[in-house]
């Protein structure tokens, strides 16, 4: 396998909630030499449409396959639960580093995203300097520490 660490690698977020949302991208903001693009799917049925790049990603470079994807578990329709278990069990997926971010902290949720592949499992902090900090911990880690395979 061809690895390389990629700074301009997307970063893919599915997330439903705008304030949510709007937390995470600035959180990654306030992150010191933030080049990944963003990207957002607001629910589990676009974010498979999103990797797939069909629907209204079809279009060539709509959709580039992401570095890292963050999922919110609790969503309307396709929840992330099921989302998790379709990249996992994609083969052109696989490898991409899925990291559950989650208001959740239930100890089944935990453990059932881990049999489902998750790569990392983390309970959104409620402060937001705290917010700031685990999103620059998360950046660092799978950014700038951890190989991520090439064309994730």
């Amino acid at each position: 396998m061809n690895i390389s660490v990629s700074a301009k690698q997307p970063i893919l977020i599915v997330e439903d909630s705008d304030d949510d949302f709007e937390a995470t991208f600035r959180a990654f903001q306030h992150t010191n030499n933030l080049s990944n693009p963003l990207y957002r799917c607001e629910n589990g049925q676009e974010a498979l449409e999103y990797l797939s790049q069909t629907g209204k990603y079809a279009a060539h470079g709509a959709a580039p396959l992401p570095g890292l994807i963050l999922l919110d578990l609790n969503m309307p329709g396709m929840d992330g639960r099921k989302v998790l278990s379709k990249v996992k069990s994609t083969a052109e997926w696989l490898s991409i580093p899925v990291v559950v971010l989650t208001t959740s902290d239930n100890s089944g949720d935990i453990q059932e995203c881990y049999n489902l592949g998750a790569n990392s499992y983390i309970k959104k902090p409620v402060d937001l300097e705290d917010y700031f900090a685990a999103i620059e911990k998360l950046k660092e880690y799978w950014f700038e520490i951890s190989a991520l395979p090439k064309g994730s």
